[in-house]
């Protein structure tokens, strides 16, 4: 199609000549973390995310008149389970035994080839997005709808969201304010810990949230996955999007469900 351009991390194919004339690049690929994670599919997410980035970081850098700026995804993922230490962008990176932590460390890693060239790199560090549309929020609204939802493990742990609208804005935003550099938590002011985003999501559906789900039912559906994300607390804070003057549609969980879930 027209304005589409090709290219293939796989193959390590992308020709920088097609590329010339963009300004800024945004780069959100990677495949979904959200199943059952074998050996091979944790192979396929650390190679979606650090091929596709390197790729582009390249041709970018070998572009006749490269971008301003190339924004690519990271996650919260990056500090591992943490309990209830508030984290910024500041905070050390969890332990690199941990396979999103790793593979968040070397997905930002990526992208060091347009660092090098010069262009300004930012790392949006996206919590769980809320969409109606897909993601995990959108998993969760069928069980819930019907009545069966309900906090996760001890429902103690830390929840870093952020409104889909919130997401494209901070986009727009990091793409246009030149002091915008490195890693960026993109997550609202105010995380809240699993069990108050249950009873929210219940309350904004009329639905009852009195099924918990337990934590070794979740490791035997879902194995090492569940403690990577489903129990693991991120208490994340927007401190630089803050410091930037980013002004959030929706900081607290409750109107951003009622506005993310209004048909």
């Amino acid at each position: 199609m027209a304005g589409e351009i090709g290219w293939d991390p796989e193959a390590g194919r992308l020709d920088p000549r097609d590329l010339e004339g963009i300004n800024a690049i945004i780069h959100l690929a990677g495949e979904n973390i959200g199943t059952r994670w074998t050996e091979a599919r944790k192979a396929r997410i650390l190679a979606s995310r650090v091929k596709g980035t390197r790729l582009l970081a390249e041709a970018a850098s070998q572009m006749t008149t490269p971008p301003s700026v190339m924004i690519s995804a990271s996650a919260v993922g990056i500090y591992g389970n943490r309990g209830d230490e508030i984290l910024t962008e500041q905070s050390p990176l969890g332990g690199a035994h941990d396979f999103l932590v790793a593979t968040a460390r070397q997905w930002e890693a990526g992208a060091d080839a347009a660092r090098a060239a010069g262009i300004r790199v930012v790392h949006p560090r996206f919590g769980l997005v809320l969409s109606r549309r897909g993601g995990a929020l959108g998993r969760m609204l069928l069980p819930f709808r019907l009545g069966v939802g309900g906090r996760l493990g001890p429902g103690s742990q830390w929840m870093s969201w952020i409104s889909i609208d919130d997401v494209v804005s901070a986009l727009i935003f990091l793409m246009t304010n030149e002091t915008a550099v490195g890693p960026v938590n993109v997550t609202s002011p105010e995380p809240v810990r699993n069990r108050d985003f249950t009873r929210t999501l219940g309350r904004v559906l009329s639905r009852p949230t009195v099924l918990p789900v337990p934590a070794h039912g979740l490791r035997l559906v879902f194995g090492e996955m569940a403690d990577a994300t489903l129990l693991a607390s991120t208490r994340v804070v927007p401190q630089r999007l803050l410091q930037l003057g980013f002004q959030f549609q929706h900081s607290a969980l409750e109107p951003a469900l009622r506005d993310v879930l209004r048909e």
